[in-house]
């Protein structure tokens, strides 16, 4: 007699689950290429990482309000200087006091070197990765550096732009560690900001009631870090931004924009957008000349939208910064009084930058830390 086959139980079938997402592991393998976003988007990627994906609440904040006209920050012609000096010195008070951003156009600075340098900064960022990797580095303060997000490790989403960040004074970087494929333009472009930085502090001076010496006796153009600011293609600009909201730490910041777009500041009527002007060059207000003036002078949040364009979107800043770093900062005491006393305590600037670097940027925050 036969036996019956012994039926064998079914089993479940077999599930190979995913490893939860290590985030400081994605973050670190992505410093550790040493090629920024370019080299993510020349891997041919069509989704971001997870890392640079930013939080619902900055996300929902993208789009800006239809429902009034929006407005247009002011641009201001400085060669009426010559012959109107009393009216340029006013439209530069009223927009540092409001906005604090504003466009200078014939500024004296020639045309065929503002595309050169946009253009020698673009080549940098285009060159190969292993080019590109040979200045890659975290450390801050020294002479040049390429890096893609300062704050990486410690902000809430990564942004999707390179940075080649060159020290410009009050010790430059020697010219030998600049990249060659940028150094000329790069010298050239350092002095003409030097140039132009002065008259508009001086000018501002003036809009204070003070002389047009006072900000210039205070140093604040000799500390100068240059900013050239590269951003590729994104595939998903509804999911991140190219430049976290921020107010600048410093006195003044110079920047030439190319013809892409995405720089807004915020303003009473919601986000604006700081369309490029053939020839123009772009100025804000920092939280330092805020703080000197006692808030007569305004600081702007201000960030720029991830690029969908095909096409990247090169900018250079010039961060202008007192050159001593032991010197006590604070309101000026001829901008104090009775009725309008001192709105923050006074402080050396190392703290001050300190401060700036160890929190992220996400908002303006760095003033309230010296308010009394």
């Amino acid at each position: 007699m036969s036996s019956s086959p012994i039926a064998t139980p079914s089993l479940p079938p077999t599930t190979v689950s995913s490893p939860p997402y290590d985030r400081v592991k994605a973050l670190k393998e992505f410093d550790e290429t040493k090629s920024g976003v370019k080299g993510i988007i020349d891997s041919g990627i069509k989704t971001i990482p997870s890392f640079f994906i930013h939080p619902p609440e900055t996300l929902s904040d993208l789009t800006p309000r239809s429902d009034f006209p929006q407005p247009k920050i002011p641009t201001i012609d400085l060669s009426a200087v010559h012959h109107s000096r009393a009216a340029v010195v006013e439209q530069l008070r009223s927009a540092a006091s409001t906005v604090g951003f504003f466009q200078v156009i014939n500024h004296g600075v020639a045309p065929e070197l503002m595309r050169s340098v946009i253009g020698a900064m673009k080549k940098f960022h285009e060159q190969p990765a292993e080019e590109r990797k040979k200045v890659y580095r975290r450390e801050m303060g020294i002479g040049v550096s390429y890096i893609s997000n300062v704050h990486l490790f410690a902000s809430k989403a990564a942004s999707w732009r390179d940075t080649l960040q060159i020290r410009m004074g009050p010790v430059p970087t020697e010219e030998k560690e600049i990249p060659e494929v940028c150094r000329k333009e790069v010298m050239e472009w350092d002095k003409e900001v030097v140039c132009v930085g002065d008259i508009l502090l001086g000018l501002l001076s003036e809009g204070l009631g003070l002389g047009e010496e006072r900000f210039t006796e205070l140093g604040l153009s000799q500390g100068r870090v240059m900013v050239g600011n590269y951003y590729p293609f994104c595939p998903q600009p509804n999911l991140t931004v190219g430049l976290n909201s921020h107010a600048d730490p410093g006195a003044l910041t110079v920047l030439l924009q190319d013809h892409i777009g995405g720089l807004q500041v915020r303003t009473q009527h919601g986000w604006i957008d700081v369309k490029p002007l053939d020839g123009a060059l772009v100025i804000n207000i920092g939280d330092l000349l805020q703080i000197i003036s006692n808030e007569e002078y305004k600081s702007a949040d201000h960030r720029v939208l991830a690029n969908p364009s095909n096409e990247p979107r090169v900018s250079i800043a010039v961060f202008l910064n007192p050159g001593n770093r032991e010197k006590l900062f604070g309101p000026l005491p001829e901008l104090t009084s009775a009725e309008k006393p001192s709105l923050y305590r006074d402080f050396m600037l190392k703290e001050f930058m300190t401060k700036f670097f160890k929190k992220e940027l996400d908002g303006k925050l760095l003033t309230n830390f010296f308010r009394k």
